[in-house]
């Protein structure tokens, strides 16, 4: 069962595999179930996401599972890691917790263990957390993102009302990646196929080159830091969308591994907006 936790209201939910499903060559769907999730709920964002903990369970772990008295009583080395992943799928009345992967191969924690995962396997994880969903007052939406982003703008696409107008931007690595995404029938999905180009270029290519509609757009642009941070200073300095528009973030940052581009994350932001600011006031 989920335990709650005295620091911060923290909660571990431990889900029990139901499925395992490879949705594209390197995209692998698990689907967690069971009571350990009795106590999850999210709260209507699109974006939510979860904060996988490893090791799995094992035997001899403590029960029931205190993550603030593991890493007050435990060495660090013992402590779990965290990896942090977006919800796909929510379905409160069946328990089911869907959740999409990336996977290269045997590097990493999260990919490997979910391309190994059977049914009857167990994984902690705290949340969720979040903090965008769609505005059904936008005129129109602009949603871009690399394979980290899909699960967050399919679950977007699916949330929005039948007449809303979004254009869609996903990169990933070639044409065997792509996946079907829900959509009504003003929702245009352009699919940008990376192959040896650096990661983002054909994104940011792409967005820059749009024609963008008139009214109020409301945009989610997620992944890769670099490309994230073009795509921040396009739309905040050159189309001048407020901030209260946006939702933009770095899932992640080449050549760097969660925790270390978690420690450096605040600090990019601040580099981000200090940057915006300038150019927008011309310091």
């Amino acid at each position: 069962m989920a335990q709650r936790q005295g620091r911060g209201n923290r909660t571990v939910h431990t889900g029990r595999v139901e499925s395992v499903e490879r949705l594209t060559p390197h995209m692998i769907r698990v689907v967690l179930g069971g009571e350990g999730l009795a106590a999850f709920t999210t709260r209507g964002h699109t974006d939510s996401y979860v904060k996988l903990l490893f090791p799995p369970p094992a035997p001899g772990d403590p029960e029931p599972y205190d993550l603030d008295r593991v890493r007050a009583e435990r060495p660090r080395q013992e402590w779990p890691v965290t990896r942090t992943y977006t919800v796909r799928a929510w379905d409160p009345r069946a328990r089911r917790l869907t959740l999409d992967f990336v996977h290269h191969g045997d590097t990493g924690l999260a990919g490997p263990w979910a391309a190994s995962a059977r049914p009857g396997d167990r994984l902690r994880l705290l949340g969720p957390g979040g903090g965008y969903a769609p505005d059904p007052d936008a005129d129109w939406h602009l949603l871009a993102g690399d394979e980290s982003a899909l699960p967050a703008i399919a679950a977007t696409l699916e949330h929005l009302p039948a007449h809303a107008r979004a254009h869609v931007f996903a990169e990933v690595a070639g044409p065997r990646e792509e996946q079907d995404l829900a959509g009504g029938p003003h929702v245009r999905v352009t699919w940008l196929h990376r192959a040896d180009r650096p990661v983002g270029a054909a994104l940011v290519e792409a967005v820059r080159a749009l024609d963008f509609p008139p009214g109020t757009v409301q945009a989610f642009v997620h992944g890769e830091a670099g490309f994230v941070r073009d795509l921040r200073r396009l739309l905040r300095v050159e189309h001048r969308l407020p901030k209260e528009r946006l939702s933009v973030s770095g899932y992640w940052r080449l050549g760097r591994d969660e925790d270390g581009w978690q420690s450096s994350k605040a600090e990019w932001s601040r580099d981000v907006e200090a940057e915006e600011e300038a150019a927008l006031t011309g310091a």
